[in-house]
């Protein structure tokens, strides 16, 4: 069964060529019933090795079921990215990405129409939490965010102006500063970090991919990107910071696309797959926490859970992120202008 993987702009480019893969973008519902059908996933960079698992599993699975066969198109990017390319015209059956925010873009754009929170967990397929990563042995004796501010500490983090990952790290930092101080402490606490920051990449991936050649001493990232690096024999430290912020990772069905693909069933079936136990079992071989109870327990040695986690709600939910941290002129870029 084909399975393709290209970047949003790449598959923009390719939309009107899908028909030789499956999908008549022009056809109704009546795409359903042919012998084989095409799925456009739209996701953000860091759980492509999950859905190479998952991917298989599921072709199976629906191949026995009805007798079709699913190619996927895949696009991985990083979330934002991503979000914007579904926005303006790389169409998507599916999209799965970093944080609701992006899935909200989609929202905004009257791309999905239906509750997608109205699902199974809230619509969050992983969870995972906002980690340290160090090299082996964490020569730079790294434990905790202010150890990040001193002298001759390289970071990395990648740009939250196209990263839902950099989001959910600058989101962590800001955080914990609200723990520990005020609303002033927080962003001095940020701007501090911020300026022994090396590079910002445009994904979480690129960034950990700039840390794996070499650069820096420690990159803030995903605890999942860390430990899937560990599972495939790297050996670096993974420190989780006393206070730092539970990340929850949506999915949702794009009801634009698929109603002009014809694939609304299989693209429904798939995202109802990515719950199943099976699927909880693969994202969790590759460092993310389940969302299902009963693999969770499975994994449990796998995690550390910090004491003074938090989740967006501490920080007022996403709308008010939005606006206090990453709106133009807010906290986020009078840190880039060292106000």
């Amino acid at each position: 069964m084909k399975k393709r993987v290209l970047t949003a702009s790449a598959l923009l480019l390719s939309l009107f060529t899908l028909t030789a893969c499956g999908t008549d973008s022009s056809a109704p519902a009546s795409g359903e019933s042919k012998k084989e059908i095409t799925l456009t996933l739209g996701a953000y960079t860091v759980p492509k090795e999950a859905f190479a698992k998952i991917i298989p599993e599921f072709q199976k699975e629906w191949e026995k079921k009805t007798g079709q066969k699913v190619n996927f198109q895949e696009s991985y990017e990083a979330s934002g990215a991503q979000a914007r390319a579904i926005a303006g015209g790389f169409e998507a059956d599916i999209a799965a990405l970093s944080l609701e925010g992006d899935i909200d873009t989609l929202t905004d754009a009257k791309l999905i129409t239906h509750d997608w929170k109205n699902k199974q967990h809230g619509g969050m397929i992983t969870t995972s939490v906002v980690a340290l990563g160090t090299r082996e042995g964490n020569p730079k004796n790294i434990k905790d965010w202010e150890d990040l501010t001193r002298p001759g500490i390289s970071v990395l983090y990648p740009n939250p102006k196209t990263s839902g990952g950099a989001q959910w790290d600058i989101n962590a930092i800001y955080g914990a500063g609200l723990k520990r101080s005020d609303e002033a402490g927080a962003k001095d606490l940020l701007a501090r970090i911020h300026k022994n920051v090396k590079t910002m990449d445009k994904s979480g991936r690129a960034s950990m991919t700039t840390f794996e050649n070499g650069t820096g001493d420690v990159v803030v990232t995903y605890e999942n990107e860390l430990l899937l690096r560990n599972i495939e024999g790297a050996k670096y430290n993974v420190v989780v910071p006393n206070d730092t912020i539970k990340i929850e990772n949506p999915v949702a069905v794009v009801d634009k696309y698929v109603d002009k693909h014809g694939t609304r069933e299989v693209a429904e079936a798939f995202v109802d797959f990515l719950w199943t136990t099976e699927s909880q079992r693969a994202f969790a071989k590759t460092g993310y926490r389940p969302v299902d109870p009963q693999v969770a327990e499975e994994f449990k040695d796998q995690y550390k859970t910090p004491p003074g986690q938090f989740d967006i709600s501490f920080l007022g939910g996403w709308d008010k992120v939005r606006k206090d941290l990453y709106a133009d002129g807010a906290i986020w870029d009078r840190v880039l202008m060292g106000k």
